[in-house]
């Protein structure tokens, strides 16, 4: 696998066995990660420190051989960059001031490359340092997943706190969103002027969204990214991954332009294969299958092979790796997607 057929995947080409990589390879399930973790002393320190952030960005690759590294940054470093403060916490994760509607025309920009600076650092290494045959993917959260930790202060179940405040304050909502879609669109360009070949738009929380909501709150903000993104940088592939959009995926695709679709775990095989006639898919094991292992793992990895294969496929999960997977069930499952056989 080259990178040059990675990115002809996305751009709609179907090869067998397909490329493979995971989201949230870099992680706590490996123990070269997590020795690295605490070196840094934080998880910002660990982010924003170029050597550290390098360096778990690699990890997966020796050790898989994937066939696509991701930088490794966190999703809410963009409202930190407009001047948000930012923590996290141990057995709570990310912790923000409540962002209010007063506040949505005061978020800083002037700083926001400068603060960044470390990322794009970190995204020029890792191409001088990558194989040359593996695929390099900047990424950024969505206008509406990041908005949602911004409002809220932290993570909720279902992004109560987000709804509630774009329905009572529906026009501070728009510019919210207004205001992080055109810095994340800057954001991702200046990761691909540093060296990404392809980026992923991360809308965690699209699937806690009624209909009118999800367009005005999930389509319409990643269709201005993209549009932003394209006009500078035509060719480079642009990955959409709305978990829990379900209904919504067709839609999504046509209505934000992404060059291919993340599906999570949840998406039936069938409709994944419609999906995939439009374009390449990416996707879309169940996590709880990788820790499983076993007959678990094989039959989840041959049902989406046997039914997706024949079309432009990235095969990855259907979200992040989960914590407690076993390495060794990443390198079964990396073995049975690169032997498998039509």
């Amino acid at each position: 696998m080259t990178e040059r057929t990675f990115l002809e995947v996305l751009k709609g080409k179907a090869v067998f066995p397909p490329p493979v990589w995971m989201m949230r390879q870099a992680g706590r399930y490996l123990p070269e990660y997590r020795q690295t973790r605490q070196r840094a002393g934080s998880f910002l320190d660990l982010c924003y420190t170029p050597d550290l952030a390098v360096e778990v960005t690699l990890q997966p690759i020796r050790r898989f051989g994937f066939d696509a590294a991701i930088l490794f940054s966190d999703i809410l470093v963009v409202p930190q960059a407009l001047g948000r403060d930012l923590r996290f916490e141990e057995g709570v994760g990310p912790v923000m001031t409540p962002l209010d509607a007063g506040e949505v025309d005061r978020l800083q920009g002037e700083r926001f490359h400068e603060r960044l600076a470390p990322v794009y650092e970190t995204v020029r290494r890792l191409r001088e340092e990558l194989p040359e045959e593996t695929a390099l993917l900047g990424f950024c959260g969505a206008p509406w997943t990041v908005a949602t930790y911004m409002i809220a202060g932290h993570g909720t179940p279902d992004q109560a706190p987000a709804r509630l405040f774009g329905h009572r304050e529906p026009q501070a909502m728009e510019r919210l969103l207004d205001r992080l879609a055109v810095c994340s669109a800057e954001y991702l360009s200046r990761q691909i002027e540093a060296g990404a070949d392809a980026v992923q738009i991360f809308d965690s929380w699209a699937g806690v969204l009624d209909d009118a909501s999800f367009q005005a709150w999930c389509v319409r903000p990643v269709a201005e990214m993209v549009r932003r993104v394209r006009a500078r940088h035509p060719d480079v592939p642009i990955i959409g991954f709305p978990r829990g959009a379900g209904a919504h995926y067709a839609a999504y695709r046509r209505q934000t332009g992404v060059s291919a679709l993340g599906l999570d775990w949840t998406v039936p095989l069938a409709q994944a294969r419609g999906l995939q006639r439009e374009g390449p898919v990416q996707g879309n094991l169940d996590p709880m299958r990788l820790v499983a292992g076993g007959r678990a793992l094989e039959e989840g990895v041959d049902a989406i092979l046997t039914a997706l294969g024949e079309g432009p496929l990235i095969f990855n999960l259907g979200h992040g790796i989960a914590q407690e997977t076993p390495v060794e069930h990443v390198e079964a499952m990396v073995r049975r997607v690169r032997k498998a056989e039509r």
